[in-house]
């Protein structure tokens, strides 16, 4: 049952349930991620409208480290994202179960070695927190991606401003006061199912963010291995499904 879960979430064959549900756990993982990130080297680094507002700023204060560490940031999100697109492009090629799921496995292993060699790098000092904010900032990419692609740009993960938005947009909608008759002018109605989802993806958001900053400031670096865990148990399935099915090939070829 939980493998036939899992399968749905992430697998090839997408349907809108499994796509609120993959887009409530990435949420969490970006805010868990975001919160880390902040308490670790004092930016976050889920979202580029601060950085790019952070880039223009520290450009005008002549702060060139920040400069550079900011637009370093950008552009290993745009490198995550476009790897991403490479993958899943490439894995649909070849009608692969695992089109969604291996950039969610590249996102825990990175996850994974960056809280193995956290603590290591911090004592690196200054140098450490470009590499940190490059290596956070791609794993981002990697992520909003996935589920940009997966749901047709309709969810995001990495950052609230669109969905917030959209929120107050639905809740507008919710308070309209239709005093013309249909024939009239066609009635405003807010889309409860939408709303839902959009108030959930901003709850797992807060939630991560509540979890990542609390188990970062207890237990460190480490904070990160159970949320490498949690990608990988996301997309294991498929990739396992994947493996199988070219062992199956390779046996048959062999017997022939």
């Amino acid at each position: 049952m939980l493998f036939q879960y899992a399968r749905r979430l992430i697998g090839r064959e997408r349907t809108p349930d499994a796509n609120r549900h993959l887009g409530i756990a990435l949420a969490f993982v970006a805010g868990a991620t975001n919160a880390g990130a902040f308490l670790a080297v004092r930016q976050y680094t889920s979202h580029m409208t601060g950085l790019v507002s952070s880039m223009a700023d520290d450009i005008v204060l002549g702060n060139t480290p920040l400069v550079l560490s900011a637009l370093g940031g950008l552009v290993s999100f745009i490198l995550g994202a476009a790897t991403t697109a490479v993958l899943v492009n490439l894995a649909r090629r070849h009608s692969l179960h695992s089109q969604y799921a291996l950039p969610l496995l590249l996102e825990a292993l990175w996850m994974l070695m960056f809280g193995l060699m956290g603590s290591q790098l911090a004592e690196i000092g200054e140098d450490f927190v470009p590499a940190t904010v490059v290596v956070l900032c791609f794993m981002m990419g990697l992520q909003n991606a996935v589920i940009t692609k997966i749901s047709n740009s309709e969810i995001r993960t990495t950052h609230l401003t669109g969905m917030v938005t959209d929120i107050g947009i639905e809740l507008g909608k919710l308070f309209y006061w239709n005093r013309m008759p249909e024939s009239v002018s066609p009635p405003v109605r807010v889309n409860l199912g939408r709303l839902g989802m959009l108030s959930a993806l901003v709850g797992a958001f807060f939630l991560g963010g509540l979890i990542g900053a609390l188990g970062f400031k207890h237990l460190g670096y480490a904070m990160t291995l159970p949320l490498a865990l949690l990608l990988a148990s996301l997309a294991l399935v498929p990739a396992a499904d994947d493996m199988r099915a070219l062992l199956g090939k390779s046996t048959q070829g062999s017997s022939t």
